[in-house]
């Protein structure tokens, strides 16, 4: 008799055998392929056997450079260079070291960046990269700028390199951002010229004043106050004897800035001055125009406080122009005028004689005597300046700089001996000054020595000390 199934037996057998089935090849399969996790190649250390050996090094150096292991990576490339100097990879490790450098920061790595970026572009002036080493030099001058009331030895540095670059390069794919950092910069020197001639301004020095603020405004014109500096030189001259020369700076904001808020003040001046209002210039339209549309990156209120204690220019960035031609013309001594942080001693040639020092201008005394510009010795620990005080209420040249007349018309220059005091405390004059005499120091200069000789025949040495003598004032025009 043949049993038959139930169903329910058959259901459960078929699950069996086809979970069987499953366990069987799932232990095939993890025989085969066995699971567990792969280890990390390190690509610094392996070695490709078909690989040259000079870019297994590049390869390696590039990788520590990427993974900021700077000081190794300049090493291999180092060794790249020295081991194998006809290598393909020759150029591009040289500008690797100088990028490394550049991406460390720091002022001494900032240094040897920018000698090796210029190494580059001697050694290798006609590679595609070359453009973009110039670029990175003026970028590491831009990236240790100053605020404009501090050292602006590197925005000059920068702006030179800026030139340069647009000059040489002015098909490069770089150039729009090369133009837009020189308009950076040269807001900022605009700026800091702008600011010793306003402190000139509001402190009523009219001359000191317009000589900054006129280089300014003719030397960068895209300034963001270029309107205001016209205004007060345009201010400057109207308060003078000569206020025709007013008119062309009036004029100027009418023209060149004409959406300035300075404009309808500007047309009522040249209009009281008799002068003629000009157009605007269409092109000058345009530019203002483009420039209250440009998009501008605005600090946030939290990073305002830290702009305080950042030594690099902040808002300056911000307000600088966006579009315009920025000025290439190298700045030159002419130009750039006296620079704040520099020294006063300038080189000045009088009577056939070179001499270093601050210059004085000797007016005609009451003797007759024509005088010119002389140039005063600089002063030295041994002689004070001459003082520049007048003589006693009885002296015939009261109020005059004491000065002889010279063989050839012009003053002598005023010895300290000359300004000195007796030791009755009363003011010495010219006629009772002794002679000067000239000793040749050892390195070829002259000195002059001064003399005198006072009422008891005794003689004595003008003091040196600030606190007997007070400070002694030089005009120097």
């Amino acid at each position: 008799m043949q049993r038959t199934l139930s169903p329910v037996t058959a259901k459960r057998l078929l699950f069996l055998l086809l979970t069987a089935f499953f366990l069987l090849s799932a232990t095939q399969c993890q025989a085969q392929i066995p699971f567990h996790k792969k280890k990390k190649v390190n690509k610094s250390t392996s070695v490709d056997n078909n690989a040259q050996p000079d870019k297994v090094l590049y390869d390696r150096a590039m990788d520590d450079i990427k993974h900021g292991r700077q000081e190794v990576g300049r090493l291999n490339m180092q060794t790249l260079i020295n081991t194998y100097p006809d290598s393909e990879y020759l150029a591009k490790a040289k500008l690797a070291i100088a990028d490394s450098y550049y991406k460390e920061g720091g002022t001494a790595n900032t240094t040897q960046a920018v000698q090796g970026y210029k190494d580059f572009i001697v050694f290798f002036p006609f590679l595609p990269e070359a453009s973009y080493a110039q670029l990175q030099v003026a970028m590491a001058h831009y990236r240790q700028m100053q605020k404009p009331d501090r050292d602006r030895t590197e925005a000059h540095e920068a702006e030179a390199e800026f030139q340069t670059f647009i000059q040489k390069y002015p098909n490069d794919a770089l150039l729009s951002k090369a133009e837009q950092h020189l308009r950076d910069v040269q807001e900022v020197l605009a700026e800091g010229d702008f600011r010793i001639g306003y402190y000139y301004y509001v402190k009523g020095d009219k001359r000191a004043a317009e000589s900054r603020l006129k280089v300014m405004v003719n030397r960068y014109p895209l300034y963001s106050k270029a309107d205001h500096a016209l205004w007060m030189l345009g201010d400057i001259w109207q308060a003078t004897e000569k206020k025709d020369m007013a008119a062309p700076y009036y004029a100027r904001i009418v023209r060149d800035y004409p959406l300035s808020p300075l404009v309808p003040d500007a047309k009522s001046r040249l209009k009281a001055l008799g002068a003629p209002i000009p157009q605007a210039d269409p092109q000058a339209v345009a530019w203002m125009k483009a420039e209250q549309n440009a998009p501008r990156q605005h600090t946030s209120l939290v990073k305002r406080p830290l702009a305080l204690i950042h030594n690099g220019p902040g808002d300056e960035l911000v307000a600088a122009s966006r579009v315009g031609k920025p000025n290439m013309s190298p700045e030159s001594e002419s130009d750039a005028g006296t620079e704040i942080l520099s020294g006063g001693d300038q080189t000045r040639t009088a009577g056939g004689k070179t001499t270093t020092g601050i210059v004085a201008t000797v007016t005609p005394g009451a003797g007759g005597s024509t005088g010119t510009a002389e140039s005063a010795p600089a002063p030295t620990e041994e002689a004070a300046p001459a003082s520049a005080t007048p003589a006693a209420a009885g002296d015939a040249s009261k109020g005059t700089a004491a000065a002889s007349p010279s063989a050839t018309g012009t003053a002598a220059p005023a010895d300290s001996a000359n300004a000195g005091q007796k030791t009755d405390g009363t003011a010495a004059t010219a006629g009772q000054a002794g002679q000067t005499a000239d000793a040749a120091k050892t390195d070829g200069t002259q000195a002059q020595d001064a003399s005198q000789n006072s009422t008891n025949g005794d003689n004595q040495k003008e003091s040196t000390s600030k606190k007997k003598k007070g400070l002694r004032k030089i005009i120097p025009w």
